[in-house]
């Protein structure tokens, strides 16, 4: 089968990493025939921006407009055909973060759902222990600006959604996570000094495992290879495009361009080359629960 991988309905992989695959597929298939995206716009009463917001995977799909489009391609393969009409139904369809979607923002849906998909996942952090490896009480403190005792519904199901996304890493086809940690974090006292010995105590628990590296850079060493906390998320599927993750206080950045990517990919290099190793990394964080 020359468009969709047979097996990519069957992967462990959510409606926002489908999305993105059937994209891919689709733009494939108009620059084989020469169409452009004009003209594919034209064909299902769209513009040329609404067909790549399609092959970007950044909206839903309609089983009218790819059953259109594959026509003017010239996809005429009944199988193939149904194969790529399914991947409409998977993309469309709702994730586990539905239930949340009152309460949390659209722009960080697709995080969610890349998160989902992930092969690995890279953190660079140096204000806060990432929301992956989080404890609740420690993302409570966050969510409510330093004031738990303070805390309404939308912090309960901000808290919540973070603990969820936080079943991934109990899969057996977990994404492995690599976190460098500056070591002003392990000193910052989020949510009072009892939460901070508890998150470091659960650093410690996760970093045993087999899929989880966690880094500790220390005051000696520059960090100066990255300003700001960023993910890079990379993926199995050759469809998907390594994405670096950027958030800032209204919004998020998700970056794909090539150019780019590498530069987050070298930033992490050289703050991993400047971190303490994992396994020194750990005495650190044991020494510093001890110290508490």
């Amino acid at each position: 089968m020359n468009a969709v991988n047979a097996s990519a309905g069957e992967q462990n992989i959510g409606p926002t990493a489908r999305r993105m695959i059937l994209g891919s597929q689709l733009r494939r298939l108009r620059e084989e025939a020469g169409i452009t995206r004009q003209q594919a716009g034209y064909n299902i009463r769209g513009s040329e921006s609404k067909i790549s917001r399609l092959e970007l995977g950044r909206v839903g799909f309609k089983e009218r407009d790819v059953t259109d489009l594959l026509t003017m391609y010239g996809v005429d393969d009944p199988t193939e055909r149904r194969t790529f009409l399914d991947m409409v139904k998977q993309s469309n369809e709702p994730g586990w973060w539905r239930r949340f979607g009152d309460t949390m923002p659209n722009w960080f849906t697709d995080l969610v759902g890349l998160e989902e998909a992930a092969a690995r996942i890279q953190i660079w952090e140096p204000i806060y222990v990432s929301g992956r490896l989080q404890i609740e009480p420690y993302a409570r403190a966050i969510f409510s600006h330093g004031r738990p005792e303070m805390a309404d519904e939308r912090v309960d199901q901000l808290v919540a959604l973070r603990m969820r996304r936080q079943k991934m890493f109990s899969r057996p086809d977990a994404p492995r996570v690599w976190m460098v940690l500056d070591e002003s974090v392990l000193y910052r006292p989020i949510g009072g000094v009892k939460v901070l010995k508890q998150q470091i105590e659960y650093l410690l628990e996760m970093s045993a495992l087999p899929h989880v590296s966690v880094q500790v850079l220390p005051y000696s060493r520059s960090g100066l290879s990255a300003e700001h906390a960023f993910s890079l998320l990379r993926f199995g599927e050759p469809e998907l495009p390594n994405i670096a993750y950027v958030e800032y206080l209204t919004g998020a950045h998700y970056i794909e361009k090539r150019e780019e990517i590498e530069k987050y990919s070298r930033a992490l290099d050289m703050l991993a080359v400047d971190a303490e190793t994992p396994e020194r990394s750990r005495s650190m964080l044991a020494k510093r629960r001890q110290e508490i």
